[in-house]
This record gives structure tokens, sequence and C-alpha cells, in this order.
């Protein structure tokens, strides 16, 4: 080649020609990389949206995830957030027959005597929330987050109590909130689910899967539940014998014969099959890396109470931390053995033990979201289904019975205000006479701050529009920062 025309030709192939021209080069490789990524790439068959695809809200939003450290079992707002002098003061008399008559309760007798409280509480942070002695270490956390004192709900058993707070329905069947929420916003996560259960505890919760369940929509919107261990998912890992190479032509083949049959039915279910086929490849490296803590250092384990390779719900805690920085919309905990009506679960010892097992990761969360600069956008909600009773029951040692009427949960972050007390009790902690906030206004208020309007959240199945909240729900303003 003549040395001129070699010079001009050198000339005239830029990085830039190089990146926009090459139809095999980077930039075409980049390109079909983010339009599969949201669905709009394609060969000669038709392609499929991705259904987790990150989408906007209604509206902007004040928070991109939410951690709900879910207290199975119904924590006793007397013995934790809400002390009651006058009710010490009528221990062990007879409430009126207007407290129980036509009312339900799981247990209570229409005789029941009031049930003092011996806990001691102390006023906390500026804003001198009342936090009982059994919380400490929220004693430290009590100015950045919102306490809702006036929590009210419809059920009273546990297994319907806690799908109605998490679907809005006590039937089983209908789609969990974290369904709702990646359903209407997608996942900013590639490699790992949208909506990730982390659980421990004893046992598992009463209402089992239905807690997380997509219900009527599609599967790829349930929750995941992640296992214990180096595999947290089951059947992640590569069989042995199968190279990379192997399985990602396997993966291909799946993927392209689904893809025609979605063609040719137009099934939903089948673009869910084609996403989890490619999640899981993803996961098979993110999943066990995420689950890794061997690379936190020794101070961010002392702050959640973390023991090194002992699973527990301060290392979940500090799981969830690390889920939201890699983009997952919807983590959830679930905690047992709050259900203290007496008998071995009470309120003398069992409660003890529990509150040792979530007070400090539950305030380290707080601080630890906090100091990463990851509060401000990701909604933190703690509580359970219902409260307890201020009557006790006539067991061996202390314990209440299920209440629905009044009891405390509190949020942090995503646009909740800090340090502040929405609602109050009466003077036993029976019925909300301020600021009442009902399980729907929660749903309401959550998705509010993630961008979403929670009436136009619809799904239509069998005929009609579903919705979180059903045909209830109020967005509670009074919380918003």
């Amino acid at each position: 080649m003549d040395p001129k025309t070699y010079d001009q030709l050198k000339l005239a192939l830029t990085r830039r020609h190089f990146l926009r021209d090459c139809t095999v080069g980077l930039g075409a490789m980049a390109l079909t990389s983010l339009l599969e990524r949201d669905g709009l790439a394609g060969g000669s068959v038709a392609p499929s949206v991705n259904p987790l695809r990150p989408r906007p809200g209604h509206f902007p939003a004040k928070a991109k995830a939410v951690i709900f450290l879910f207290q199975c079992g119904g924590p006793s707002h007397l013995e934790l957030f809400d002390p009651k002098p006058t009710l010490n003061r009528l221990h062990g008399e007879v409430v009126p027959p207007s407290f129980t008559q036509g009312r339900r309760f799981a247990f209570i007798r229409p005789d029941a005597k009031l049930l003092g409280c011996k806990r001691r509480f102390a006023k906390a942070g500026r804003v001198g929330a009342d936090i009982s002695e059994l919380l400490p270490y929220h004693r430290e956390i009590a100015d950045d987050i919102c306490f809702l004192k006036g929590m009210k709900t419809d059920v009273f058993n546990h297994g319907p109590a806690k799908v109605f707070l998490n679907t809005g329905s006590p039937q089983f069947g209908r789609p969990s909130m974290g369904s709702w929420i990646t359903y209407g916003l997608g996942s900013e996560s590639q490699s790992l689910p949208a909506f990730v259960v982390l659980q421990s505890g004893p046992r598992g919760p009463r209402g089992g899967a239905a807690i997380w369940s997509s219900g009527f929509l599609p599967t790829v919107y349930a929750g995941v539940p992640f296992l214990r261990g180096p595999q947290p998912i089951l059947d992640l890992a590569t069989p042995p014998g199968i190279s990379p190479a192997q399985q990602s032509q396997f993966i291909d083949a799946v993927r392209d014969l689904n893809r025609l049959r979605l063609e040719t039915v137009g099934d939903p279910e089948i673009e869910t099959r084609i996403n989890a086929y490619e999640t899981a490849f993803r996961m098979q490296t993110a999943a066990p890396e995420v689950m890794d803590l061997s690379g936190e250092t020794e101070a961010t384990l002392r702050l959640y109470g973390v023991q090194r390779g002992q699973p527990s719900f301060a290392a979940n805690c500090l799981l969830a931390r690390r889920l939201v920085e890699r983009g997952v919309r919807f983590v959830q905990l679930l905690h047992t053995d709050w259900d203290h009506h007496g008998g071995p679960l009470n309120l003398e010892t069992s409660i003890e033990q529990i509150t040792r097992e979530v007070d400090q990761p539950s305030a380290a969360l707080i601080k630890d979201l906090k100091h990463r600069g990851l509060l401000d956008e990701t909604l933190v909600l703690w509580g359970g289904e219902f409260g307890r009773t201020p009557m006790g029951e006539p067991r061996e040692s202390i314990g209440r019975d299920h209440h629905i009427d009044a009891y405390t949960m509190w949020l942090a972050g995503g646009g909740i205000k800090r340090g502040y007390v929405h609602g109050q009790t009466d003077e036993i902690g029976y019925y909300v006479v301020e600021g009442q906030v009902h399980v729907h206004d929660l749903q309401a208020t959550i998705l509010h701050q993630l961008g979403l309007d929670h009436t136009r959240l619809t799904y239509r199945f069998q005929g009609r529009d579903y919705r979180l909240t059903d045909v209830h729900g109020r967005v509670v303003h009074e919380i918003l920062a």
C-alpha cells in the first residue's frame, strides 16, 4: 500500500469510528448488552421484554428500595414503645364489659384482668420518644426514625394478619407488597432478584410463602428466599462436569425455544421463565458474593453484632444493606417468636431473648445506611402484624393476647420525618385516640414514597382491577418530610 494512502486510512480509523461503525466492535457489543437489559434486542425471533427492567413511577420518588424488618408474632407496644402509668395503676382490675363485648380475640375471656407493664422506660433523643429498657440500642436512633403509635389492623389471627399486612387481604392468593413494588418499578439489579426474603428465628412464619407470593401477578415478581450458607439458592450451582461454555449454550438454546413459544401463545409466564434462566445464570456469581461477609470489616460486624459463620437476624440486617447497595428493590427480613401469650413465650424471659436478637442489628442498619448515604433513598419498616392487649392471659407466666386496635411500628429514611412520633393511644393502650394509621394507609404511604400512586398501581385479574390497598388507604402526609 502506498505510504500516503496508508497514512490517510490510519487517520480515518479513529476511535470514534471504531466504536460507531464496527458492527462487531465494542460499541455494538455494549449497545446490544444495554438493549437486551431493557428487553429491546432480538435476533430472528421476537424479543421478550425484560419484566424487571427499571421503570419510572407515577411521580418522582423519595425512596429507591425498601427493607422490611418484619417481627412475626405481634410485638407488644406496651412493653416496648408505649408506657401506660394508668394501666400499671389499674393492674389486676377486671375490664368493663364494653371492652370485650362483641369483639374478637384469640384467647381473652370476658373477665380478663388488666396487666401492668414491669419494664422501665426512658425518653430518648431530642424527640423524647418513650423506649423500653428492652431496646437500649433503639434509643441511639430515636432521632432518625418515625414512630407510628396509632397503628390499626383488621385481622386477629397470625397467618391471615401477616398476609393482610403484606398483601392487603387476609385471603391467600394476592400479590405481596414486594411483588407489587417490583411489578411497578422493576429492579436496578441485573444479577440478583428484585425481591429477596431472609428468614431467622427458630421456625418459619405462619402464613409461609403467601407473605412473599406474587399471587396472580407473574411469578417473576415473587420474593426469592435466600438460604443460609454459601449457596443461598437451591440448584443454582453448575452441575459437576458442565463447563461455563456448555451451560451458556444450553441457556441460549432454551431461551430461543421459549421465545418461539412466547411468540405463538403469548403466555406471560414464559417471559418469567426466560428471565429466570438468565437471572439465575448471572446469580451464580452474584448471589454467593453478596452472602459472603468475609470482606466486611470487624468494626462493621461489631456494629451489627454479627458472629462470623453464624446465621442470625444480625447477619440478615447486614445482608439487607449489601443487597440494596447492589440494586435489589425490596428486602424482607422475617424474625419469629414474638407471640407472647405466656407459657414458653412470655413477657418475662422470652421477650428479653428476642429483643436482644433484634435490637442492636435493627439500630445498626439505620446507622450503617446513614453513614453510607443510603438512608435517604432506602425506606426501612419495623413492626409486626398486630399488637398485644392491655389485658393479660391467665397462664403460668405473663402474657398478652393479640390486639388489632392499637399498636406501634416505625419507619426510617426514604423521605419520612426523622425524630417524629405520630399517633397516640388511650390511657391503657387499648384504642387509638389520635393519628390512626390503618394497614392500608401504611401500604399507600410506602408506595407513595417510591413514586407510586396506590390507586393507579393496578392489575386486571378475573375481570376486575386489583390493587395492594383494595378500595381503601390514604397517604399519611403528616409523617412525610
